[in-house]
């Protein structure tokens, strides 16, 4: 009998590299259901599906195209349907962004208004910064008449219905991006805007050129970089712009004295409260026999409150709903995005609560605490007074804890890295990161972003990925459900900079740590982590900075994506914009738009030559490394050729094409 026949006839729900996930799938053995098991189930999964030539915009489908019907009823060609479905994907994604950046507008206006008393400005320094960056003058101005300027300026990028520019791309990005946004036409009106023009151009019988379909996608992928700006941006002004913290990571983190309860999704409005809550509810706690009340978080909640406060990280996306069946989680409170409803289902099974806290995101059968602006602290201790409960009800029998954990430090906005950077040269601090690349020291940038994806092992193809870039001298830089990969397995430490990095990233890292020697309180990690989904723009400014050190545009720097386990529409999203902001970007798992050659063509090759970023599909983890490095050292390459050439005809600009 063949493997595959053998994978097909005794599948395997241990799709997963993570021990203390392997530890609670091996002694569940299939009692209660998860996302492995769900996997397996739905084998083999619609190649239709897989290769986005199934259409179901209209009522008279669902069409599929085949040899014997190359198109739809309506007439629709493949290439059609795939470029559609391809731009709602990510409208979903710019969708989901915005909801995170509307929400943050809108409670920072009811605080300015004296409606949200639980909130206040933690970080003047970045309102004052966000201003500048986005043209507004701070010379004498109170913060609450800033803060409005700035949030009148956010509600204009969100809902405007002009051709100015949005403030968050123009502030942003370099001249030469702006440039080429004119020239394609792709530049966002608004975000609300670009994503009703998409769902408007996708109706039936509305756009089937598949080439203007693309555009619009790219346009809303714009909007959707500025909307995670803005979230990003108005996060920091409201909780505090992140500095490197210690904390751990993995289920070890969970305290069978405690009363524990895991955040997660990714809306920080209501899990910072809460975690300011439970350390002022530790007698609650004690009055009922427990030490105190810990939280820990999951998914991008867990990285918010992780880069700001130090709380642990459980885990990341596709293991969220075995944390439960340790027996020792008394509540997962949950907002917006990437909540499994069948942590629900496992919760049955155990003591555990499951809280819903936003009007939009519920699930069947869970408590829901409704979240309003104006109760914030009274709602969070209404939900730790529900842990409480939770935790009344344990049965001690049922509680078996993964002892694994890791050190993990994190906390690496921009301006946190500036200051690293600072401390060798306080000048021009970005210039010790392009310095590193021209000397050879560094190979390059890569961001690690994305989730997690049962179609490859879960978290196998992130690690090797890791592994194999810091081998090889890449500075590397994460954030989301890539980020938790790293921190939950000891990637995130300085342990695995002795164990894993290449002599020139290791003396550059150590280097670093040397310089700030005074002011940090653990050495710096193998990669450094920058937040959440929202927060790949907190890490796409760092690309900016070194396309302007150098003078050149974006596609000229040695600065790549890599997103091994991509699963959501947000992460099409994002390596949209990725690619139409000029970085080569690589995909670990391949997107629904192989079915028109087409489509695929365009973004694999066309994207390049328009824009200078373009997409890699490569499903094997250490082919993706290959991949990568070539496309880093194509980049540095061309830049000395480039730069070479300048010297000698002592001309002005290195060089025009990418």
């Amino acid at each position: 009998m063949s493997e595959k026949r053998k994978k097909r006839d005794k599948p395997d729900n241990k799709r997963t590299i993570d021990p203390a996930a392997l530890e609670i799938l091996e002694r569940n053995d299939g009692k209660v259901e998860t996302a492995y098991d769900r996997y397996v189930k739905m084998q083999p999964q619609c190649n239709f599906g897989r290769t986005g030539i199934c259409c179901r915009i209209c009522l008279q489908g669902p069409c599929r195209i085949t040899r014997r019907a190359s198109k739809g009823v309506c007439g629709a060609h493949g290439y059609t349907i795939v470029a559609r479905n391809l731009i709602r994907a990510i409208n979903g994604g710019a969708g989901a962004h915005a909801d995170h950046g509307r929400h943050l507008i809108y409670t920072l206006t009811e605080m300015i208004q004296g409606k949200a008393p639980d909130y206040k400005i933690e970080d003047p320094d970045k309102l004052r910064r966000v201003a500048q960056l986005i043209g507004l003058s701070v010379e004498g101005k109170e913060e609450r008449d800033l803060l409005e300027e700035v949030l009148n300026a956010a509600v204009s990028d969100f809902t405007k219905l002009n051709d100015e520019p949005l403030h968050w791309l123009e502030g942003t990005v370099t001249p030469g991006r702006m440039e080429k946004f004119a020239d394609c036409n792709i530049h966002p009106r608004s975000v609300h805007t670009a994503i009703s023009e998409t769902m408007g151009q996708t109706h039936m019988g509305v756009d089937s050129d598949p080439v203007n379909l693309v555009f619009q996608g790219l346009k809303t992928s714009l909007a959707d970089f500025a909307a995670e700006h803005i979230a990003t941006d108005l996060s920091d002004i409201l909780f505090g712009t992140p500095r490197p913290v210690t904390s751990e990571a993995n289920f070890g983190v969970i305290d069978p004295e405690m009363v524990n309860i895991a955040l997660h999704g990714h809306n920080p409005l209501l899990s910072e409260m809460i975690v300011r809550a439970a350390r002022e509810m530790r007698p609650e706690a004690e009055a009922v026999g427990a030490r105190g009340v810990k939280c820990m978080g999951i998914c991008c909640t867990g990285n918010e409150v992780l880069m700001r406060q130090g709380i642990p990280l459980l885990t990341n996306f596709l293991s969220q709903e075995l944390p439960i069946m340790t027996g020792a989680i008394d509540a997962m409170v949950v907002d917006v995005q990437c909540i499994m409803p069948g942590v629900r289902a496992v919760a049955e099974c155990y003591h555990t609560r499951i809280i819903t806290t936003m009007s939009h995101s519920k699930i069947p059968g869970a408590h829901h605490v409704e979240f309003t602006e104006d109760r914030a602290m009274e709602k969070a201790r209404e939900i730790i007074h529900l842990a409480i409960e939770g935790y009344k009800e344990r049965l001690p029998d049922r509680i078996d804890i993964p002892k694994l954990k890791h050190t993990v430090t994190a906390g690496f906005s921009v301006e946190a890295m500036l200051d690293l950077f600072a401390a060798v040269n306080p000048d021009n601090p970005i210039k010790v990161l392009t310095d590193a690349i021209d000397s050879g020291q560094l190979r390059g940038v890569v961001l690690l972003c994305g989730c997690n994806n049962l179609r490859v092992m879960h978290d196998h193809s992130c690690t090797t990925v890791i592994k194999g870039l810091a081998e090889n001298n890449v500075l590397m830089v994460a954030t989301g459900c890539m980020a938790g990969t790293a921190a939950k397995l000891g990637l995130m430490n300085a342990g695995a900079v002795e164990e894993y990095a290449g002599d020139g990233l290791k003396s550059f890292i150590h280097m670093l740590n040397e310089a700030n020697a005074d002011k940090l309180n653990n050495r710096l990690p193998l990669i450094f982590h920058m937040g959440s989904c929202v927060d790949n723009s907190r890490a796409y400014d760092l690309n900016t900075l070194m396309a302007n050190q150098w003078g050149v545009d974006t596609p000229k720097v040695p600065y790549a994506a890599s997103a091994p386990e991509a699963m959501s529409e947000k992460a099409v999203a994002i390596g949209s914009w990725c690619v139409t902001l000029g970085m080569p970007t690589h995909v670990g798992v391949t997107p629904e738009i192989t079915g028109s050659a087409l489509v695929d063509g365009i973004a694999l090759q066309i994207a390049h030559d328009v824009y200078g970023g373009y997409f890699i599909w490569e499903e094997d983890p250490e082919k993706s490394v290959e991949v990568l490095l070539a496309a880093l050292d194509e980049r540095t390459w061309k830049m000395r050729v480039h730069r070479q050439a300048q010297e000698k005809y002592e001309t002005e600009t290195i060089s025009a094409g990418w």
